[in-house]
């Protein structure tokens, strides 16, 4: 069960979803304008946002802009009667990690946030033990960020493509080869590497790993492994 935010100024609209997400198992919070929204996200904590762009009081850009800042890794639905391609990127330039297009089904609502509410729960390189570490780390593939439990952690293109791989293979053994291929990948990423290029961007990824429950290790000749530390 996820205790979900609907944000919605129509009644009908937000009855009906917060009917809808209840019977499927959810707890539901609901606000009628985007003043009300940015109060209960101060106030509670939320496992995902359907959030409608057009609110009166706030915009829901504004709404969805302010949520990223104090809560990057919540996953957020948004519904909107805009339909033109500059609204949809707006959307998700601020931050929305779906986007529905007005009118839409409740079904298809249903899966799309339960699709994220997934996505957002994967274990990826977490702490299985609560107590294991404070700060649990997480991944979107798909929006290639990562998370230090609420925190963004900065990442340059070749930053993340190290800790992707890393993390895909926990446990086992990255040669320098496995690394340098993949960064072959890196859109925007053409320029020569220095020869100690990769210690240079491994060095940079254990700080920023810093309180989370994960090491990289060199293991000479071979390679880099991630492995989870102990108490």
């Amino acid at each position: 069960m996820a205790h979900l935010l609907i944000v919605e100024d129509d009644e009908l609209l937000r009855d009906g979803l917060s009917a809808q997400l209840m019977q499927a198992g959810h707890r539901i919070s609901t606000a009628e304008d985007g003043q009300v929204a940015l109060d209960l996200l101060q106030a509670e904590p939320f496992d995902g946002v359907v959030l409608d762009l057009g609110l009166p009081r706030v915009d829901g850009l504004t709404v969805l802009r302010t949520l990223r800042q104090r809560l990057p890794a919540l996953p957020v639905l948004v519904l909107t009667a805009r339909d033109g391609v500059e609204d949809r990127v707006a959307g998700l330039n601020a931050g929305a990690d779906d986007y529905l297009t007005k009118p839409f089904s409740l079904d298809e609502l249903q899966a799309r946030l339960q699709a994220l509410l997934r996505r957002a729960n994967l274990p990826s390189a977490s702490a299985s033990d609560p107590g294991e570490a404070n700060h649990p780390l997480r991944l979107d593939a798909d929006l290639q960020r990562a998370w230090l439990g609420q925190e963004a952690i900065d990442l340059t293109p070749r930053e993340w493509t190290l800790l992707d791989l890393l993390v895909r293979h926990t446990g086992r053994v990255v040669s320098r080869d496995d690394v340098l291929s993949a960064w072959q990948t890196v859109p925007g990423e053409t320029g020569a590497l220095a020869s100690n290029a990769l210690e240079v961007y491994v060095h940079r990824l254990r700080r920023k790993l810093t309180g989370s429950p994960l090491n990289i290790r060199n293991i000479r000749g071979l390679g880099y492994l991630l492995e989870k530390t102990t108490e």
